[in-house]
């Protein structure tokens, strides 16, 4: 007995596997994530590398070069591409589809470990390895600006509590911070008075180390007692640096403020981001969003967006925390407009077919099948582990496209 037939024999059991299918798919649909194009994992590894100091010609001989070198012997790599600047270099490797993202990032890991003798000694640190995706874009751009404290202190807001704070909600992936402007001491020396009173620069830079330290003094044990020393090295700013001493010429202490010009600044000053707000653009923090693979984009926005208020409130009321972009926005609007046609060119089909026929029972034969149909989808993309997005839309809108045309050349038939 064939399928069509034991549904029209048996009526109940087709009534409750119809109404089963239309409560798994509208349970599916709910849980179906959304987005705006498919999850395609591309395995890509970044390695970063950091030489202060270097050239960028230096770092792409001295480094980028043995680097690359030791990558090409791996295996299953379809594009290698470095790029050199002052002092750090980045290198992107990207794999086939078919190479396993975690075997890759070991056999990267292994290259560097064992290139590491032919690299510069006097490196800060080995180079650096992650996992990325191209595919995974931000999703949400926050803009944190003060028209009256520096940047430096805007940054550190930045840093400290929205990127922890916003790490933590589910489905964020990481925060990324653009146009950082971390404090930093700058100390402009002048050569003639270095050269006046006989000074090195060796001799500067480790009475800057001496005059900026932070360690544990020690403590007092007594017999009834004991006292913590606390004795804290760490100055403050550029008016607590100008006052160290760095030496002694004939008996006189010289003073860093009389050999160089000591600024409060940032540690690079050739970064900037800004935020257009009225027409007016202002130097600000601008924090990326980036969502896990797999999760649901508006939801994580919506989660993000509710954080906010909360956020503001804990803020100073001199910084203005706005939100520069939202990809959520669009994407709503597609899924909107892709839910607004399917439904009217449902509610089309179904008043053609009662015009054309003029019978209730021939009209709610289509009336069922097309969103038992649709539902039914539903159900098999959330196994399949798709989403909804714009190409799984298109396709949805054809297919109801085809289920309409086979619905109404059976209904004339039997008709």
């Amino acid at each position: 007995m064939n399928l069509p037939a034991l549904c029209i024999r048996r009526p109940v059991m087709t009534t409750l596997l119809t109404a089963a299918l239309c409560l798994f798919g509208a349970m599916a649909y709910v849980r179906l994530p959304v987005n705006d194009l498919p999850n395609v994992d591309f395995p890509t590894i970044v390695v970063n590398a950091g030489l202060p100091g270097a050239t960028p010609e230096t770092m792409a001989s001295a480094v980028a070069t043995p680097l690359e070198q030791q990558f090409s012997t791996i295996a299953g790599i379809d594009s290698m591409v470095s790029g050199s600047t002052l002092g750090s270099t980045q290198i992107t490797l990207t794999f086939a589809l078919s190479r396993n993202i975690d075997a890759a990032a070991q056999d990267v890991q292994a290259a560097i470990a064992s290139v590491q003798r032919r690299l510069p000694t006097d490196m800060p640190a080995p180079p650096s390895l992650r996992k990325t995706n191209p595919a995974d874009s931000p999703i949400l751009w926050l803009a944190l600006g003060s028209p009256t404290l520096p940047l430096s202190a805007v940054d550190d807001y930045a840093q400290t509590r929205l990127v922890q704070r916003i790490s933590t909600i589910e489905g964020v992936a990481q925060v990324m911070v653009w146009g950082s402007q971390k404090y930093a001491l700058r100390v402009r020396l002048d050569p003639r008075e270095l050269a006046n009173r006989g000074l090195a620069l060796e001799e500067i830079r480790a009475a800057l180390a001496q005059h900026n330290v932070n360690l544990p003094t020690g403590q007092l044990d007594g017999a009834r007692q004991a006292l913590t020393v606390v004795a804290t090295g760490q100055l403050a700013g550029a008016d607590q640096f100008r006052t160290i001493t760095v030496a002694h010429r004939n008996g006189v202490p010289v003073r860093l403020g009389e050999i160089a010009e000591v600024i409060d600044s940032v540690q690079d000053i050739r970064t900037a981001s800004w935020y257009y707000k009225g027409g007016v653009g202002q130097r600000s923090i601008i924090l990326a969003i980036q969502r896990q693979p797999g999760t649901n984009t508006v939801a994580v926005a919506d989660r993000i967006r509710a954080l906010l208020p909360q956020i503001r409130r804990e803020l100073p009321e001199s910084i203005d925390l706005d939100v520069l972009r939202d990809s959520s926005v669009p994407i709503r609007e597609s899924i909107h407009d892709v839910q607004f046609t399917m439904l009217l060119s449902i509610a089309l089909v179904i008043l053609v077919i009662f015009l054309f026929l003029r019978t209730l029972r021939a009209t709610a034969i289509p009336s069922v099948a097309i969103p038992m149909a649709i539902l039914g989808t539903f159900v098999v993309m959330h196994f399949c582990g798709f989403t909804l997005d714009n190409f799984s839309l298109l396709a949805l809108t054809l297919s109801v496209g085809f289920v309409v045309d086979d619905a109404i050349v059976m209904l004339e038939n039997i008709v």
